[in-house]
């Protein structure tokens, strides 16, 4: 009897370690829902001001937890929330709230036609006007910013950490000169010559609308660095997102080539600024992907409570060709996080 008490005793410390101290939500609490009036299934429509106005954007919220609560920024820029939707197979199950949110732009949200709008600053302070909206601090705020919004959630750290419990940077470096030169010195030697040649002509003309430059893309760079799968068998949460982006934001701010940056982020530097960031910093990397695996493994370093997670199958959405590495790793960090640590193995 002894034996069992003490058993079941070193049973419930380790259930209890391996949920930070707390349960998780049930599936009551989880789905419960606060929403007053005509009950829209967690979309809010958040206003933001700006110097051109107030506009909306599109918010959606995901389960019910009040300790842990992932914003998710979606890539493009100009992209949008939808190729996130692959967090559902993976989050409500353990117990984690997140938030789809387009940026003003995006597919879902308002779509000003001012160029004025579309610069790092001003995004910044948006989605601290969402964070407000949503009513997310430092006790339960995670920010997961991707491609491009690795850049923002850099800069939203940088600026407005308090109100951070945790930072995840997935598929971003800190440069964008050294995204250039990566792209200029590794990825386009995986193009066969012949290949790389015709396509740096339709760029020199600027003929990107060109059939058979997409054609070239695809074939020779998106399929083995953008999304390890044959195109036509891309699921349909990452092609709605691609055929929603809002090109003039993306060749405004990332410019008209897939090589690397020529838009308003082409001088994009915070490399030096990383030891600024004193949140726990999760940098995701991919073998495969657009932006440099060991850049984003040194990022880790930099910052001061860093954790790196390697994709060995992955490429640029890794989220989608390695999910069990990137979920499985993206949860623990979360769990750990919400249990005190501030760096985590992998």
């Amino acid at each position: 009897m002894v034996k069992a008490v003490a058993l079941l005793i070193g049973l419930s410390i380790f259930l209890f370690a391996c949920t930070g101290g707390e349960k998780l939500p049930s599936l009551k609490e989880y789905f419960k829902s606060d929403e007053t009036g005509i009950k829209t299934g967690g979309v809010k429509l958040i206003p933001v001001q700006t110097p051109k106005g107030t506009f909306k954007v599109w918010t959606k919220r995901f389960g019910n937890n009040p300790r842990i609560k992932v914003l998710l920024l979606h890539g493009g820029p100009g992209s949008t929330h939808e190729y996130w939707e692959c967090a559902e197979s993976f989050l409500p199950q353990e117990g984690i709230e997140f938030i789809y949110y387009d940026q003003l732009g995006s597919w879902y949200s308002d779509q000003p036609d001012d160029s004025s709008l579309w610069v790092t600053e001003r995004f910044v302070e948006e989605v601290e006007q969402v964070r407000k909206a949503l009513g997310l601090n430092k006790d339960n705020f995670y920010l997961l910013g991707h491609s491009w919004d690795g850049i923002l959630a850099m800069e939203y750290a940088l600026k407005y950490q308090d109100n951070l419990k945790a930072l995840i940077i997935s598929n971003m470096m800190s440069s964008c000169p050294e995204y250039d030169r990566y792209a200029d010195e590794v990825l386009s030697k995986d193009i066969p010559p012949d290949v790389l040649k015709q396509i740096r002509e339709f760029e020199a003309k600027g003929d990107y609308k060109n059939p058979k430059y997409m054609e070239l893309l695809l074939k020779h760079y998106y399929v083995k660095h953008i999304l390890r799968t044959p195109v036509e068998e891309w699921p349909d949460p990452v092609v709605r997102a691609f055929n929603h982006t809002n090109e003039k934001i993306y060749v405004l701010m990332q410019g008209p080539s897939e090589f690397g940056i020529s838009g308003r982020l082409e001088k994009w530097d915070r490399s030096k600024d990383l030891n600024k960031i004193k949140v726990p910093t999760l940098v995701i990397g991919a073998r495969y992907d657009t932006m440099d695996p060991e850049h984003m493994k040194w990022m880790a370093t930099q910052v001061q409570n860093g954790s790196y997670l390697f994709c060995p199958n992955g490429s640029h959405m890794c989220m989608y060709d390695d999910q069990e590495t990137y979920f499985k790793g993206l949860i623990k960090f979360i769990k750990e996080v919400d249990a005190g640590k501030k760096k985590v193995e992998f």
